[in-house]
């Protein structure tokens, strides 16, 4: 029998180290290692961020667009500071200020897949999406499900147009939303209590309203990584984690898609979350919303004022499917 000896130089496969070790080294650089480590480890993550930033987006030169006055709103923008610091993006922390871990974030090159029930499937590149489209600003309430809410001018296009692309098949009744996968530089992709990456979805009525937006720039500049560069949604009647951020693919399917937070936790985010103050989450009411700025408390309203435009779309108003 041939027995084969390692060489001094080899490991054996019991002596590497395990795959989710690896991925979780950040974190256990800030725990085992402690202060000794943290500063440097810090430091390096800030020094990355910086260089990221300072990388040329080639769609800068895009902005700004021109506003589309259909959509106004009736309260004041709030201040590009707060809107671009004040963030939800778990891939990069549970707290509210992840806008410079979110830098580490390569955005170039980027590939959008559209896939699933459609005549055209296709893998394209974000700046030739860009191309493609004619980019307006629009200006739209957002309402966190956490009852807070701020005034944003999105810049984009509508996803109609993207739906328009891709021909769906008669078959095809939601749009999947999956976005980015990079642990690397998204430390919180690593907690295991998420089933990663973000999911969301939409019914295809619901992506070809005219509010339906795909966003690619804010305050009249390329959208910051913290807000979902290069690529993301927004559903002004719909609460915000309805609106995927960093999408890389987009499935059109005949099953009803199961979001990240429906998947976490289905008592309390459902697959439709339109906005309704009647309707309190489990552990809060919905009543009112705190302003982002200036901390002013105000009425939530129903489908966040914008339900000339989406009522029709869900048939009984006091059933609770529709609205958590």
């Amino acid at each position: 029998m041939w027995i084969r000896k390692n060489r001094g130089w080899e490991l054996k496969d019991s002596a590497l180290t395990p795959e989710h070790v690896f991925r979780n080294r950040r974190r256990f650089l800030m725990g085992a290692a402690g202060a000794a480590f943290a500063p440097m480890l810090l430091a390096c993550e800030k020094k990355a961020a910086a260089e990221s930033d300072m990388t040329p987006d080639p769609s800068a030169g895009l902005y700004p667009v021109k506003r589309n006055e259909k959509y106004t709103i009736d309260r004041d923008l709030t201040a590009e500071g707060d809107a671009t610091t004040y963030n939800n993006y778990y891939e990069f922390g549970t707290s509210k200020d992840i806008s410079a871990a979110a830098q580490a974030l390569p955005i170039r090159p980027w590939a959008i897949t559209i896939d699933g029930l459609v005549d055209k499937p296709q893998t394209i590149d974000f700046d030739d999406l860009l191309k493609q489209m004619a980019l307006e600003e629009r200006n739209y309430r957002h309402r966190c499900v956490e009852a807070w809410s701020m005034a944003v001018p999105w810049s984009g296009f509508p996803l109609a147009d993207l739906v328009k692309l891709a021909q769906p098949q008669s078959g095809a009744k939601f749009l999947r939303f999956e976005s980015f996968m990079n642990a690397e530089v998204a430390p919180g992709q690593d907690d295991p209590i998420y089933p990663w990456p973000y999911i969301e979805g939409l019914t295809l009525a619901e992506a070809t309203n005219e509010l339906a937006f795909v966003v690619t720039g804010i305050y009249g500049k390329a959208l910051p990584k913290q807000n979902g560069a290069p690529f993301r949604i927004a559903l002004p009647w719909k609460y915000g984690f309805k609106s995927a951020k960093g999408i890389q693919r987009i499935t059109f399917t005949d099953e009803q898609p199961v979001g990240l937070w429906q998947a976490l936790q289905s008592s309390e985010y459902g697959f439709y979350a339109n906005v309704n103050p009647a309707f309190s989450h489990p552990r809060w009411s919905q009543e009112s919303e705190r302003v982002l700025g200036s901390g002013e408390r105000v009425p939530t309203q129903l489908f966040n004022g914008y339900g000339e435009y989406v009522a029709g779309l869900y048939p009984d108003l006091n059933d609770r499917n529709f609205f958590y």
